[in-house]
């Protein structure tokens, strides 16, 4: 069993989607739960590729390549993991904010999380803090990210964080915050739970908001 396991999380990291696939689909074959596959096969490998992108070993190009491979897995193994009733970690909603039409620090975030064992919702780009409330109140996610890449943008980040506090929700869930010009100062300031200066890390602090380590 651990054979195949290591070597799902081996492919994914190498990013061979091909490969991670069939090997999904193999380990299923010999019987290996869908939990344990998720977790010692492709949490592993993306685990893995964290490590590997915040000691600047990797980077966003290797990043990206792992995840489409995680992807791959995960198409073959999600039906699986619902038939049996594995529950994802937690629930994030993320969404670059109002304005701001940048997505490639929010897609590595939210590829992160999911390699992590998160469940995701993407709201995508240019998302107002209507939108953002809406998804809250539809998924009633743990955690909510915002990403914001230009300085102008940023201002958008305190008007969701008041609009949160208006609509009585802020208290449901943990806010992340991150994108080039966001820093802890500002996370701070604005009244967020927590800031991310990347996607590797956006895991980690994910986790310790939410107490999951």
């Amino acid at each position: 069993m651990a054979e195949v396991l290591e070597q799902i999380a081996q492919e994914l990291f190498a990013g061979n989607a091909k490969a991670v696939a069939e090997l999904v689909q193999k380990a299923l074959n010999e019987g290996i739960a869908p939990g344990d596959i998720l977790t010692g096969g492709l949490i592993k490998g993306m685990n893995e590729v964290g490590v590997k992108f915040k000691n600047n070993e990797i980077y966003v190009p290797e990043v990206l390549i792992a995840a489409r491979a995680m992807k791959a897995g995960m198409e073959i193994l999600k039906p699986k993991l619902s038939e049996t009733g594995v529950k994802p970690m937690a629930k994030m909603v993320i969404g670059t904010v109002k304005g701001d039409l940048h997505d490639i620090g929010k897609n590595l975030v939210s590829m992160m999380m999911e390699g992590a064992g998160f469940e995701v919702i993407d709201l995508g780009i240019d998302v107002p803090a209507e939108k953002f409330i809406q998804a809250v109140k539809e998924n009633d996610p743990q955690l909510v990210g915002m990403s914001a890449l230009l300085t102008t943008t940023m201002v958008q980040i305190r008007e969701n964080i008041k609009a949160f506090n208006e609509a009585g929700i802020r208290d449901r869930v943990k806010i992340m915050i991150g994108g080039a010009p966001v820093t802890q100062k500002f996370a701070d300031e604005v009244g967020a739970d927590g800031y991310a200066p990347d996607a590797a890390s956006a895991v980690d602090k994910a986790k310790e908001l939410l107490h999951l380590n």
